[in-house]
């Protein structure tokens, strides 16, 4: 079904206008008792043998949604209610901000990938901080599941690259108590400069000083306490004693920047790295070249973005090496859209993988048919865990 709603209704809209009328019926359906029930039932994972621990958390499998699509912490129980083991929310900015003018979002169909150029637009830290704490002690609905949430924090527009260190700490304050992990974007093409942070010599003093305000206590109760007067409901986790936090890096880096960003996670001890966010790069593109200019600037997400994130992946890990070596998890996203896209990324050292453009394109059931097709193919290897087969590729070039 969801293959003919998609082309003869969803691609006739506004993207955007139709990623917020998506979005509102996974609200509403987690929202409403009965259907909640039957879509977790038809959704849910039931695969235990996907089950992985990584940042020092238990997820109940390794995909999850990338940020972009939840960027104000508004729909976390429907997303998990689909199947999704965890979300990353944002990206969220210290302040309140608009984003870029419409329209900012864009389909290549027959690419099967997606342009955007959103700038960041989001309701700010402190509502999203606010939002994450209701619903972590939550009053508002009995329907509270327990799932892993990351929040993906950036940039506002209008601070100078002078000011990007106290705009990122801001954020983090206000954010790291109500996070099960914090993710640094500096990759983002859509903020004027913000990729000019990736540089190390940006990119050191910005990471350690989100780190250390990661590790402040942020209230007078301690960091992540329950808002005055509540009580954390039963079976609510608590806040991490440490905040694992992430760098999240774009696939348009030199190599050579790519090993700079590496060795800069291993001497700050950085929990992990995403590779990769959004590409400028329009090469190989089966879409119409007017059509590709007519659109312009933005991130490039899906498909064509396939091959150069897995590279970066693969560097990545003959950099840092797996989990158990210096305790980094790499986390692979990019033109993910199937089990088999997943599990390549397992084998070249990813520990979790993300998607957010096949979500687009394969629709609700698309974690289903991600968990299904994981658990036949580590069923068919010779893994006994999926963490036995992180890396393996690796491990196999080198013997």
């Amino acid at each position: 079904m969801y293959p003919f709603l998609f082309h003869s209704v969803f691609a006739r809209m506004d993207p955007e206008r139709a990623h917020g009328l998506a979005f509102a019926a996974i609200r509403g359906a987690a929202a409403a008792p009965g259907v909640r029930s039957a879509v977790r039932l038809t959704a849910a994972p039931r695969h235990p043998e996907l089950r992985v621990r990584a940042l020092g958390i238990d997820f109940p499998g390794p995909f999850g949604l990338a940020a972009g699509f939840d960027k104000n912490a508004v729909g976390i129980d429907g997303l998990t209610m689909l199947g999704f083991d965890f979300v990353e929310v944002g990206t969220v900015t210290a302040r309140p901000q608009a984003g870029n003018e419409p329209t900012r979002l864009f389909r290549l169909i027959p690419d099967r990938a997606l342009v955007n150029r959103m700038g960041f637009n989001n309701d700010g830290s402190a509502a999203v901080a606010a939002r994450l704490a209701r619903r972590r002690y939550g009053r508002r609905t009995p329907y509270r599941p327990n799932a892993v949430v990351g929040v993906n924090i950036g940039k506002n527009k209008s601070v100078p690259e002078s000011g990007a260190v106290q705009d990122y700490v801001t954020a983090t304050e206000r954010l790291a108590g109500h996070a099960d992990y914090l993710v640094v974007n500096v990759s983002s093409p859509n903020t004027p400069g913000l990729r000019d942070l990736q540089a190390v010599r940006h990119l050191r003093p910005l990471l350690a000083a989100v780190r250390a305000a990661a590790d402040l206590p942020h209230s007078p109760e301690g960091r992540g306490a329950a808002p005055a007067g509540t009580a954390a409901r039963p079976g609510a986790p608590g806040p991490p004693a440490r905040v694992p936090l992430l760098v999240k890096i774009a696939p348009d880096l030199a190599d050579e920047d790519v090993d700079e960003v590496a060795d800069l996670a291993l001497e700050l001890g950085l929990d992990g790295i995403i590779a990769t966010n959004t590409t400028v790069a329009r090469d190989g593109l089966t879409t119409a070249a007017d059509r590709v200019a007519a659109i312009g600037a933005g991130g490039l997400s899906g498909a064509p973005l396939r091959d150069r994130a897995l590279d970066v992946l693969r560097r990545l890990h003959a950099r840092v090496g797996g989990p158990d070596e210096h305790g980094i998890v790499l986390v692979g996203a990019g033109g993910i859209e199937t089990a088999e896209h997943a599990w390549e990324r397992i084998l070249a050292g990813a520990t979790l993988v993300q998607g957010y453009s096949g979500f687009v394109y394969e629709g609700p059931l698309w974690p289903r048919r991600i968990h299904r097709g994981l658990a036949e193919l580590l069923a068919a290897s010779p893994y006994a865990t999926l963490a036995d087969a992180v890396g393996a590729d690796a491990r196999k070039a080198s013997t």
